[in-house]
This record gives structure tokens, C-alpha cells and sequence, in this order.
């Protein structure tokens, strides 16, 4: 079987069919086996073009979000674990001072 050098414009211009066309059909796979004929190429072409246009285009966008939703966790995290530190630090406190009070009577009872 002879394979067929496609051109980045040919290659472009069809991934574009594509995603404008996508919308009129119940899935992209539809929309890929009719575009595909009149590109002049196979269903499985045209998918591996489109896959690799979605990974050069949207990793940025999806790291950046991903990276601002974790940045957002971790602020979140971080101001629960300081609650929780300023509760163990209160509840220290209050224990150390019942102990100390428990340890060291005062002396007005003998008096």
C-alpha cells in the first residue's frame, strides 16, 4: 500500500473542516469518516491529525488551569491547616494551665 505525503497546509486546512464541521454530527468520529473521503485520506489519518492539533494547542491552556486549581487546593489547605494549628496551640495552652493549676495548689486553703 503506498502512503501519501499530505502537505502542513492540506493537513491544517482539514483538522479546520473538522472542527468547524463537528457541531452537525452526533460525535467527532462521524464527522471524521465524511470529512476524510473528501480530503482525499483515511478516517484514521484525519484522527491522528486532529489529536495532535488538540495536543499542540490545548496543553497550555488545561497546565495553566490545572495549575490555578491547585494553587487554589493548596491555598485552601493551607488556611485549614493553620485553623487547626491555632486550635492545638489554644487547647495547649488551656491544658498546660489546668496542669499547672492541678500540679501547683494554691495556697489559700491553707491559710
Amino acid at each position: 500500500m503506498k502512503t501519501r505525503n499530505y502537505t502542513p497546509e492540506i493537513k491544517e486546512r482539514a483538522v479546520r473542516m473538522l472542527i468547524e464541521a463537528a457541531s452537525d454530527y452526533p460525535s467527532t468520529w462521524s464527522a471524521i469518516q465524511a470529512i476524510a473521503p473528501k480530503i482525499g485520506c483515511t478516517p484514521e489519518t484525519l484522527r491522528s491529525w486532529h489529536k495532535k492539533h488538540i495536543e499542540q494547542t490545548i496543553p497550555a491552556s488545561v497546565q495553566a488551569q490545572s495549575q490555578e486549581q491547585r494553587i487554589k487546593e493548596l491555598e485552601r489547605e493551607n488556611r485549614e491547616l493553620k485553623q487547626a494549628n491555632e486550635i492545638i496551640r489554644k487547647a495547649a495552652a488551656f491544658f498546660a494551665q489546668d496542669y499547672a493549676s492541678a500540679v501547683h495548689p494554691s495556697d489559700d486553703s491553707i491559710h
